[in-house]
Formats: structure tokens, C-alpha cells, sequence
């Protein structure tokens, strides 16, 4: 069997959990099947992997369909493939093209969902009703379709109801336990401004409206005087959200010490290092289909605070791995909570509960790590997808 896997973000270009995924989801398909990998961006030297820059009739053309023009040539050199599987709007329009093009089986990976992410026409302009249609397009055309949660099938079903239930199947993210453990480093920690020997909440993501970082700010006003927080937060969707956090971090500088910001992408080192050394992870995402960085931080024996929302509450174990935070959203795809200011008080108060209780922090941590053991490795990840690219290919 030959896969072509199709994706915008692949190592070293990877900015988010789908470029994490498709790394680790390739490495362990790998030992089983030919995979060869098409992705955006530079030439890589691994074997069996091909880069491809924007075409230079499309470099000052609006963003998407600059994508749409790099699809094109992924869809073409697809040929040869018995199955095509792509990962992200960006690429959805390559494996959609590829079916027709080459009559071979398409499979789709949901990530995330643009009806979803209503905040992305800020950041796309009228490109976002473009990069929308080739998702729907993609996606009910597509042979099947993986959610990365039960949360994100019950979304997909919902946004598109023409779906045959039938063809999407959950398949979880995973995470690897060698890479991802826990790493006591404190030197290490101390080098990035953070003092080991202090409680600490970190966050770690982009800064976009779905992950939540001005609710975090907000609740951070509440929390110990004594509580360090760690952003490691960078590649804003816009200049609005940028300046948004940035106007919140200056207000929380001026009332509490111990606000750390690390705007670059931390090598896998430096990051295991602060997951390990931190109290608690915080998850304050108003939409998350599942969120690897949960299980990198669980993996590192952090506990996790993460918000009640699409699928935390299928990798959190309420009170055994961290705490949940409830919230009631707005049904207009934003994610908004109802209440804003509740959401950020109760927050502020499962964050609390846990720094000051760091004894059960560490015990929460490590459930956590056994959980992400037991539920979440790329060996069993990978023979879950293999088996679906077999029926795929029956049928």
C-alpha cells in the first residue's frame, strides 16, 4: 500500500498540533506502509518527503489561493498512490483533487473546523468563504473522514449534516512517551526566567482566538501572589489579538511579578523542561478538538487545567489527571462564553486549587502521565488508521 499524505505543516515547518500530528502519525505508518509525504514550504531532505514552495505566479496572491495553487501541484505528483490523505483545510484541496484527478480513495483528517472558527475571516478576509467551501467541499466528498475526538465527530456531523455518519470515525491524537517525559532541568528553567523553586501555571499555544489567552490573563489577576505564569505563546492570527494580549500582559506586569512571555518556538527540550518544573498546565481554549498540547504536558507529568470544552474532557479526567472548567458558550460558533467574567472567576478558582495544593498537583500529574501511557501512544494510533485505510480500500 501506498499512502500519500498531504499537509501543510510538516518538520521543521510546523507551527501547530496538525504539523505535530502528521510528523508522528508518518513515523509510525512508516514502519508498516510506503508513505510519501507532500507538504508547503522548503525541500526536506528526508527520504520519501517532497516540499513545495508557493508558485511564483501566486506569491502575491491572496493567501488562499496561494494554497489552492500549491494543492494543485501536490494533487499532481500524487499519481501512483492507492490512497490519498490530507490533513487541514490548506490541504483538503489537494486530496480532492487528487480523487478525481488519479480515481483513488481520499481520506480526510479533521483538525479543526472553519465553521468553527468564524474569527479566521479576520485574519482571511473574503479568502475565509473560499478555504470554508474547499473544507466542505473536501469533506462530503471525501471517502472518510477521521475526527480527532468524539467532541470534534458530534461538530463535524453538526456543521455538515450530508455526511453519512458511517464514514467518520474517531481516531485520537497521540503523543510520543520517549520524546515527551518528564525532564528536571532546573538550570535549564531558570535560563528561560522562570525560578523552579516557585509555583507556576504555563500555557502554551498560538495566539488566536481559540485558545482562549486573554480569559487566562484576565483570571491571572486573581491567582497567589506567589504564582509565576509562563506564556509561551507566539504566531498571532492577527495584529488585533496580538495587540489585545499584549495590552493585557503590559496591565498584568504592573500588578504582579513573575509574568513570563516566550514569544519564540521552544526546541522540545526547553519545553519538556517547563512543563516538568510547572505546577500546572492551563488549557483556557474556547475550542479544542482535542489539544496535543494537553497531552505533551501530561506526558511531562503536568496536571492540567483545561476548559470543559470539544474533546479536553476526552483527555482531562476530571479531579484524577487535572480539573475541568465548566463553561456555557454562545451557539453562533464563536465559542464566547455566556458569561465571560464567570468563566474567567471559576478559572482563576480550578488554577488556584491547584497551586496551592502542590502535592496533589504531582499526584494528578502523574495519573496523568499513566493516562497518556495507557490511551494515547502512536503505535496503537497508527494500527487504528491502517485499519481504516484497509476498509476504505474494500469498500
Amino acid at each position: 500500500m501506498r499512502v500519500d499524505l498531504l499537509t501543510r505543516e510538516y518538520p521543521p515547518e510546523v507551527y501547530g498540533g496538525a504539523g505535530v500530528h502528521a510528523a508522528e502519525l508518518v513515523r509510525a505508518l512508516r514502519s508498516s506502509i510506503d508513505v510519501r509525504v507532500r507538504c508547503f514550504g522548503a525541500p526536506r531532505d528526508e527520504p520519501g518527503t517532497f516540499g513545495y514552495p508557493v508558485p511564483p505566479e501566486f506569491v502575491a496572491a491572496d493567501p488562499v489561493l496561494s494554497t489552492m495553487g500549491v494543492d494543485l501541484l501536490m494533487a499532481g505528483d500524487a499519481a501512483g498512490a492507492d490512497l490519498v490523505h490530507s490533513h487541514t483545510w490548506y490541504a483538503n484541496f489537494a486530496g480532492f483533487t487528487a480523487k478525481r484527478l488519479h480515481g483513488v480513495p481520499h481520506v480526510v483528517t479533521a483538525h479543526s473546523l472553519e465553521p468553527l472558527r468564524p474569527w479566521k475571516a479576520e485574519q482571511l478576509g473574503g479568502g475565509y468563504r473560499l478555504s470554508s467551501w474547499v473544507e466542505r467541499s473536501a469533506f462530503e466528498d471525501a471517502d472518510a473522514v477521521i475526527a480527532v475526538s468524539e467532541g470534534m465527530r458530534r461538530d463535524i456531523l453538526r456543521s455538515y449534516p450530508s455526511i453519512d455518519p458511517s464514514r467518520v470515525e474517531v481516531v485520537y491524537n497521540g503523543i510520543d512517551l520517549e520524546d515527551w517525559a518528564p525532564h528536571h532541568d532546573p538550570d535549564l528553567v531558570r535560563s528561560l526566567g522562570v525560578d523552579p523553586d516557585r509555583p507556576s501555571v504555563i500555557f502554551v499555544g498560538r495566539i488566536t482566538r481559540q485558545k482562549g489567552l486573554p480569559y487566562l490573563l484576565r483570571a491571572a489577576r486573581l491567582l497567589p501572589d506567589d504564582v509565576q505564569l509562563v506564556l509561551c505563546a507566539g504566531a498571532p492570527d492577527t495584529e488585533a489579538i496580538m495587540s489585545e494580549v499584549t495590552s493585557l500582559v503590559d496591565e498584568l506586569r504592573t500588578e504582579r511579578d513573575g509574568v513570563v512571555w516566550i514569544d519564540r518556538h521552544l526546541p522540545r527540550a526547553e519545553l519538556s523542561a517547563l512543563l516538568t518544573a510547572a505546577t500546572t498546565f492551563v488549557c483556557p481554549s474556547v475550542y479544542e478538538p482535542l489539544g496535543i498540547v494537553n497531552l505533551e504536558a501530561m506526558a511531562c507529568g503536568a496536571p492540567v487545567v483545561g476548559t470543559a470544552t470539544g474533546g479536553i474532557p476526552e483527555v482531562v479526567a476530571d479531579g484524577v489527571t487535572g480539573v475541568l472548567v465548566p463553561i456555557e458558550q454562545l451557539d453562533d460558533g464563536t465559542g464566547t462564553p455566556v458569561d465571560p467574567d464567570r468563566f474567567v472567576a471559576d478559572l482563576a478558582a480550578a488554577l488556584t486549587a491547584v497551586v496551592s495544593d502542590p502535592v496533589r498537583a504531582a499526584e494528578m500529574g502523574a495519573a496523568g502521565r499513566r493516562r497518556a501511557e495507557t490511551d494515547f501512544g502512536w503505535a496503537a494510533i497508527a494500527e487504528r488508521t491502517l485499519e481504516l485505510y484497509g476498509r476504505v480500500l474494500a469498500r
